[in-house]
């Protein structure tokens, strides 16, 4: 009986009933249970979602409206100023708490503070949970009470709380009000593309939604989570999760994929280097959430101060062709080209290939790395705000831990070490299909003659590289030096990679 209690569950980056404490703790009360999803009319960019993230939510809303339904209750759909609707549904409802998992982008917590002062104005319940991470960012800290800066010692630190506890089950049932509130209609919002219609691809790569993330996981630990440790930097292969997006709409929560993978590899031993691999990964996805809780101008600006000066290039006419021939994936180097098509295609890409075609727009091409966030965060599926900063950062040298500017990936030895036998290139690449692996990589090398009979001719059927290799090298190297104050670039130096 609910004696006449009413609780709004305002859903967020929650999307699952499954392992979701605001709502379980909702269900327990013994009270109706209105579950909510508001889109946010207020936020911007880069807080607002991208275009490929916008198709993502809407199959995921769609899913979780489906899996309400089968358990008594249904989705209501608003949109506006969060806080000013949810105060609304609360007095249409006359609910008396409202319960949520809490955010750890800096928009996300200034709503949560806005709503929890209007609850106490209005004599209502504001509780919050515990949200996307595994551990709350302020329990993880060094012994002197400091913040993790590198990922080693952070992860020890994770790892040394022990395991998670199980995830908690869905509720097998959500009482409903006696009147269910005004919703509205999904395909209203308009989230989905409509001409052109970019998102077939994505459509034939994934299945939004709670049962897709758990499908999604049963699939790797079942499959390629044996080899996970070493095929998790081959394009080439299916052998990553491909959780990413199910993780940042919430669909499937951390915790649940760490213990199944713990219960996968005390029951299958042969898996457990995978999956001890699959979940340090998980950590990264953590150290993310925790720099940006920690430092939340990593938004827009380095982490590192001293990249405050960095000499990118400033020229607009330098920029603009080369950063659309980057978008476009037609760069002249295949493996970026072969990454940045696959991104258009799929909403997604390789994160090995992520690291490579960064560095070359951070340093062969010298364009600032929140240029290329931008483009990621609107194109990604799984456009989650701290990984993606987080990780261009790195790339380009001014994050946490990150590899330093002088490391500068080489595209035709990335290509040639992570897509041996170009079976990547050729899928998202066809123009250059016939060309020998020997030369694929770098076609602008090769010989007349092979080039003639693969069909290939450079500069019309496939672009010259924007900048040589050995040039887009010196010229980053000989930027890091003037961020220095060098004369010449550091002895320090490492080899290409």
């Amino acid at each position: 009986m609910t004696g006449g209690r009413t609780i709004i569950h305002w859903f967020r980056h929650d999307l699952r009933l499954a392992d979701n404490a605001a709502l379980t703790s909702a269900v327990e009360t013994g009270a109706a249970v209105v579950p909510v999803f508001v889109l946010d009319d207020e936020a911007a960019p880069p807080h607002a979602s991208g275009a490929a993230s916008r198709w993502w939510l809407d199959g995921s809303l769609r899913a979780l409206d489906k899996s309400l339904r089968e358990k008594g209750s249904r989705l209501i759909l608003r949109r506006g100023s969060p806080v000013a609707v949810l105060m609304d549904l609360a007095a249409e409802t006359k609910c008396t708490a409202i319960h949520f998992a809490r955010g750890y982008e800096p928009r996300q917590r200034r709503l949560e503070t806005d709503l929890r002062d209007a609850c106490r104005l209005a004599g209502i319940e504001a509780r919050r949970y515990a949200g996307a991470a595994l551990f709350e960012p302020e329990t993880i800290a060094t012994k002197t009470g400091d913040r993790y800066r590198v990922f080693t010692p952070f992860w020890k630190a994770c790892l040394d709380r022990g395991m998670p506890a199980r995830p908690l089950p869905s509720p097998a049932v959500l009482e409903a009000p006696k009147k269910w509130p005004a919703s509205d209609v999904l395909p209203s919002w308009k989230l989905l593309p409509a001409k052109p219609d970019w998102a077939d691809g994505l459509r034939e790569a994934w299945q939004p939604g709670e049962a897709g993330a758990n499908a999604r996981l049963i699939d790797f630990l079942d499959g390629p989570s044996t080899t996970y440790a070493n095929d998790r930097d081959r394009p080439d292969k299916q052998g990553t999760s491909r959780l990413s997006p199910h993780l940042h709409f919430g669909e499937i929560s951390p915790r649940q994929c760490w213990v199944a993978a713990h219960m996968k590899a005390d029951s299958e031993p042969e898996r457990e280097a995978g999956l001890a691999s699959f979940v340090r990964e998980i950590g990264w996805r953590e150290f993310s959430i925790h720099l940006l809780h920690h430092w939340p101008h990593i938004v827009d600006s380095p982490f590192r101060e001293d990249f405050a000066d960095f000499p990118w290039e400033e020229d607009e006419r330098i920029i603009s062709p080369h950063l659309r021939a980057w978008q476009q994936g037609l760069t002249g180097y295949p493996i970026v080209d072969a990454g940045m098509r696959e991104l258009w295609q799929t909403g997604w890409m390789h994160n090995r290939v992520r690291m490579i075609v960064a560095s070359v727009l951070c340093k062969h091409l010298l364009i600032p790395w929140q240029r290329g966030a931008a483009w990621f965060f609107d194109t990604l599926v799984d456009a989650d705000l701290a990984s993606n900063q987080a990780s261009w950062q790195w790339v380009a040298g001014s994050g946490a831990d990150a590899a330093p500017y002088f490391r500068v990936f080489n595209p035709i030895l990335q290509g040639a070490k992570f897509d041996q036998n170009a079976d990547y290139v050729r899928r998202y690449v066809p123009e250059l299909a016939r060309l020998p692996t020997a030369h694929i990589h770098a076609p602008w090398l090769a010989p007349p003659e092979i080039l003639a009979t693969a069909g290939v001719v450079i500069g019309k059927t496939y672009p010259h590289p924007l900048v040589e290799p050995a040039e887009g090298r010196a010229r980053a190297l000989a930027a890091y030096a003037r961020l220095k104050g060098e004369s010449e670039p550091s002895t320090r130096t490492a080899e290409p990679i």
